[in-house]
């Protein structure tokens, strides 16, 4: 473990001895604002886009497009860090470095080996994805020139992410919001010089995006690889199957939370092309910009959530159910004070989020109607993510996954399929309302029927432990 330095606590100390609200706000808003900044890179493109002169708003269509599949490639990316990183954390709170070393280096070829399979698969059906995503015949040249550009930097995007959350695991939240500022500044510089003075349209924002990637993962690389301070530095030397197996298995709820979103906006797409009649791409477009405001909802909330796991799982290794209890309440609230927040600006304010996307009035109606109605269940998903990601970081993986796809693939798909035949096109976006309300009371049933067992199960492990190791040294 690191020393102190003066009155400076190392990062192991504060995720053991600090208050633990300050622990949990060391570590949430460095990790809230880091999502800010992951959300900026998607929303800057989409501002500039929807701003291109004649063909802004269909060119918005395009981009909307490609989102599942460039969210599906993100996840990937969770699958293996937000795996890892807890099970990474465990081990320190248990004192194993060494498995914890082997955890890194089997997660960093995870993320190697995913990153070359993705960019193949886009490669060969990226034209086959984007009809099924709903490109139309005006929109889809638009959606082919960014996703060709986008899956280039592929490497990059999985690296950024993956390796981030290894940074974050360690107590390093500051480190970590760095990784997402470096990528967020230089894509902002960039876009507009990609876009318009060089004259590349849609292709010039993908550009700039997969060098602002590429700027964030050789960040996050260095800082994982040759910085001694790192509590776990990555070498190369180690690949685990059985750790690999795990990494997985844990990273499950978060790609399912992430990936599934795919399947819902191919089913959102798939809905407003097929019952929008001639409004189809305008109803499309409004929805990309919906989503965009969602991401700046549930992206910052994940990092809250997320990115204060280290705390719970470190704890959890250490045995220290009380502190493992009182920071889990401690991150709901913080979850539930940012979504009332969100809500409140959701209702009432998201005509200027709308118009910094399109000068469109028919467009701008459209969006904040979308907007209104998606986000009325964002205050009980406050309850969803926390305690999903709660169980996370306590390695609890199937009661995770399964709540994981209750609330999209259980409730939520069947309503955007069943819904606008029933209903009207209209009603298609109150399905993520329903669902998010309807799987934040089944993911309180479960966590608090079955969080006291796990936590008496673990303290009576490590108690047993502990009774052992005393014998031994008797």
């Amino acid at each position: 473990m690191h020393k102190l330095v003066g009155n400076r606590l190392s990062a192991e100390e504060r995720l053991s001895k600090q208050s633990v609200w300050k622990a949990v706000l060391y570590l949430a808003i460095p990790s809230m604002l880091s999502q800010f900044v992951n959300v900026a890179y998607g929303i800057v493109d989409r501002i500039y886009i929807g701003n291109m002169a004649e063909v802004g708003q269909i060119a918005l269509a395009g981009v909307g497009i490609c989102g599942p599949i460039t969210t599906v490639v993100s996840s990937f990316a969770y699958l293996i860090g937000l795996g890892g990183a807890p099970l990474m954390a465990i081990k320190l709170g248990e004192g194993d470095k060494t498995s914890a070393q082997k955890i890194l280096s089997t997660s960093f070829y995870l993320l190697l080996i995913v990153a070359v399979l993705l960019t193949a698969i886009v490669a060969i059906f990226g034209d086959v994805f984007l009809v099924w995503f709903g490109a139309g015949k005006s929109s889809m040249p638009y959606a082919q020139e960014y996703l060709h550009y986008y899956n280039i930097g592929t490497l990059f995007a999985i690296m950024a992410a993956g390796l981030n959350s290894f940074i974050i695991a360690q107590g390093r939240a500051k480190t970590g919001m760095l990784t997402g500022l470096i990528g967020a500044i230089t894509n902002i510089a960039l876009d507009p010089l990609f876009i318009f003075v060089f004259g590349m349209g849609v292709g010039g924002a993908a550009i700039a995006t997969v060098i602002s990637q590429a700027a964030s993962a050789i960040f996050a690389f260095v800082m994982l690889t040759f910085v001694k301070s790192s509590s776990v530095v990555l070498r190369f030397k180690t690949f685990s199957r059985a750790m690999a197996s795990r990494t997985v298995l844990l990273g499950l709820s978060a790609f399912l939370i992430i990936a599934t979103d795919s399947v819902m906006l191919l089913a959102l797409n798939s809905a407003l092309q097929t019952y929008g009649g001639d409004k189809g791409d305008m109803l499309i477009s409004a929805a990309t910009i919906m989503l965009s405001f969602m991401q700046v909802i549930t992206l910052p909330l994940g990092g809250i959530t997320s990115g204060t796991q280290p705390i719970l799982s470190y704890n959890y290794g250490k045995g220290d159910i009380d502190r493992v209890r009182v920071s889990q309440f401690a991150i709901l609230m913080l979850s539930l004070g940012f979504c009332i927040v969100m809500f409140i600006l959701a209702q009432f304010f998201a005509g200027g989020f709308v118009s910094i996307f399109t000068t469109d009035k028919q467009l701008q109606q459209y969006a904040i109607q979308f907007i209104s109605v998606y986000t009325l269940g964002v205050i009980p998903l406050a309850f969803q993510y926390a305690y999903v990601d709660g169980l996370t970081a306590l390695g609890i993986a199937p009661l995770a996954i399964t709540l994981s796809l209750l609330r999209k693939l259980g409730i939520m798909l069947p309503l955007t399929l069943l819904l606008p035949i029933w209903y009207g096109v209209d009603s298609v976006i109150f399905a993520e309302p329903i669902a998010d309300i309807a799987s934040a009371i089944a993911s309180c049933v479960v966590y608090l029927c079955l969080i006291g067992k796990i936590l008496r199960r673990r303290q009576l492990r490590i108690e047993h432990s502990n009774a052992l190791l005393q014998q031994h040294k008797d």
